[in-house]
Order: structure tokens, then sequence, then C-alpha cells
């Protein structure tokens, strides 16, 4: 069993099966599978997201694994990826208790609670109407190269995310949202991945989610550029040189997605 609390959880759970104190935890449910349950709670004030992993059966590993799905098995994944997020110097959740019970990873029960970030809002809300209102090029530009550097620094620090859209990065509003002044944090790891080295497979399938949720926000070429160099943090010249097979990949995955948004909506 592994087991991590900070305060307030480490004096709410004092003498009690940490296990079954989250299990107790109330508030407003997100999310309810048969194998996980996310909810926000607040304790004394303070605002905390939950997200309880109880095992999803090994006919729902094999599914997963038939049809070329890597499966989540647990809070584990999502506490190693912040445990390394923070340790590059990514801007994201914090977690403030941790418990993995059991070896059996069909049956496996395991829970992470992370401080809420509030007030936030998501870059998807934020430039929902862009298209039709364009923002300041100077803040547009801080905004894509403060993403480029965060998706960069998380690769480099050998972290895929797997559901790296823009949805996915939180613009803190509680400072003015100018460029020099902007904070973003990144969100919802529960899928991400932690290795040595990303593998550029993985690292490709995250610029090409994050390239097709950002298709309709207005972007120029010159903004892609701008991106690029960032996240390469090397000269454009050498990036379109040596990059080339990526992105032309990353065009023909962004728009595959997308034709397939516009068939199914929600439903993808």
């Amino acid at each position: 069993m592994k087991l991590i609390l900070a305060e307030p959880f480490k004096r709410l759970w004092a003498g009690r099966d940490p296990f079954d104190a989250v299990e107790a935890l109330d508030g407003e449910v997100y999310r309810e599978l048969e194998g996980r349950r996310t909810l926000r709670t607040e304790v004394a004030g303070d605002g905390y997201f939950v997200k309880i992993h109880r095992g999803i059966g090994w006919g729902e590993i094999f599914k997963n694994l038939f049809s070329a799905k890597l499966p989540v098995l647990g809070a584990g994944q999502e506490w190693r990826a912040l445990e390394r997020l923070h340790q590059a110097g990514v801007p994201t959740m914090t977690a403030v208790a941790f418990g993995e019970r059991g070896s059996n990873p069909a049956t496996q029960h395991s829970f992470i609670v992370t401080e809420e970030l509030a007030p936030t809002i998501s870059l998807e809300d934020f430039s929902l109407d862009w298209q039709r209102q364009p923002p300041a090029p100077g803040l547009k530009h801080a905004l894509i190269a403060e993403v480029a550097k965060m998706t960069g620094t998380m690769h480099r620090a050998g972290v895929n995310h797997r559901d790296c859209y823009i949805c996915h990065f939180l613009l803190h509003t509680d400072r003015p949202i100018v460029p020099g002044q902007l904070k973003l944090s990144l969100i919802d790891l529960h899928r991400a991945q932690t290795r040595a080295r990303i593998s550029r497979r993985w690292r490709d399938k995250d610029l090409a989610a994050l390239y097709f949720s950002a298709l309709d926000i207005g972007l120029t070429r010159r903004d892609k550029l701008r991106f690029l160099r960032g996240y390469f943090q090397r000269p454009l010249r050498e990036v379109l040189r040596d990059e080339a097979a990526l992105l032309a990949f990353l065009e023909r995955k962004a728009q595959k997605l997308y034709a397939r948004k516009q068939r199914y909506g929600d439903a993808l």
C-alpha cells in the first residue's frame, strides 16, 4: 500500500482508513463511471478535486488493449506525472493526498486529491470567440509562447499527456490577462504516461491533439510557426528542415480528427 497525505487531509483523516474516508467525501460529481469517480469537494472553504479509481476489471483491460488503447489503471499515473511536471517547472495541479492499495491492476483501489485551481478559465473557453473578435496580437503571441514552452518542457521531462487539448490549459484570472503577467496551468493528467524519455510516436500524438483543438480559433500560419519555434527551442529554419515528417503528420492527423468531430460531434 502507498499513502501520502498533506494538510488538511492528514489532520482530517488521522486515525481513519483513508480509503473509506475518501469514498465518504461529497460534493459536485463531475464524472461517475463503473471504475472511476471524479468530484469537487470543499474543506474549510477551500476547493479540492478528488479522483477515485476502483479497478476496471480484466475484461475492460483486455477490451482496451485489443482496441489498441492503454487503459487507465489507477491514480498512480496522475501522481507520477504531477511529480515529474513539478520537478521540471511546468505549472500544474498540486496533489495533497494520494493512496494506492492492492497489486492486482484489475481491482486496485486508488485515489488522488488535488487543490482546485481558481479562479481560472480554460484556453478553449477564453479563445471561443477569437474567430469573430481576434485578441490583441501581443496577447495571442504570449499565450502561444507559453503553451509551446509548457508542452515542450513536459515532453522533455518524459511526460506525454494523452489528452493534450487547449481545454486542459487553464488561464489564471486572478491577475491581469496581459503579456508578461500570464499564468497557465496544465490539468487532467489521469491518462498521462511518465518515462525516462517519451517516444516520437507519443510526442506526435500530443502535438496533433493540441493542433486539432486549436483549429477553430483563427490561428495564422505565422502563429503555428511561432509555436514550433517555442516548442523546439531551435531556429525555425532548422525545425522546418528537420521536422518535415512531423509537420505533415500534424496536418493529416488534425484534419482526420476534425472530420470525425464534424461527423460525430461530442461523441468523439
